[in-house]
């Protein structure tokens, strides 16, 4: 873990400078909480009609699957040991994915998007991963698999 570098929490600008989603489509807001194993961070932006994932005017639940993909990024950065370029990965699989609401758009306040890394070694990570309404409600989970580039 890369705890003597590594910032304990971090604001939007802080999220894109770590995670490859530029612009718009840094869906994340603010890092709240991280250890090895998991990451907590908090969004807004399911809120904004201009989201770059709204599709006929609406954001559809399954893009909280971006918002979870985003959250793993980060974790790895946050991961990698200090002096070391975190490993560039991609989404392979979603499992197990549970869509408890139709949309996004429509929560009031806060998304609360939690991941867990339950297993994993150098070439690829597997996450369990949720989000939550401020509230505590449950709107999605699911598990997803992350391959790691094995490219410098």
């Amino acid at each position: 873990m890369n705890a003597l570098s590594a910032p304990a929490t971090l604001d939007h600008a802080g999220i894109a400078a770590r995670i490859p989603h530029g612009g718009r489509m840094c869906l994340l807001d603010a890092l709240l909480s991280w250890s090895a194993e998991g990451i907590l961070c908090s969004a807004a932006s399911h809120r904004d009609p201009d989201h770059p994932l709204r599709h006929g005017g609406a954001l559809p639940a399954p893009a909280a699957i971006e918002y979870a993909a985003q959250a793993m990024a980060l974790h790895g950065t946050l991961c990698a040991a200090p002096g070391v370029a975190p490993r560039p990965g991609f989404l392979a699989a979603v499992r197990g994915v549970r869509l408890r609401v139709p949309r996004l758009d429509t929560i009031e306040g806060a998304l609360i998007v939690s991941a867990q890394r339950v297993a994993g070694d150098s070439g690829q990570a597997l996450y369990t991963f949720a989000l939550h309404d401020e509230r505590g409600t449950l709107l999605v989970e699911g598990r997803a698999t992350v391959i790691l580039n094995a490219m410098p």
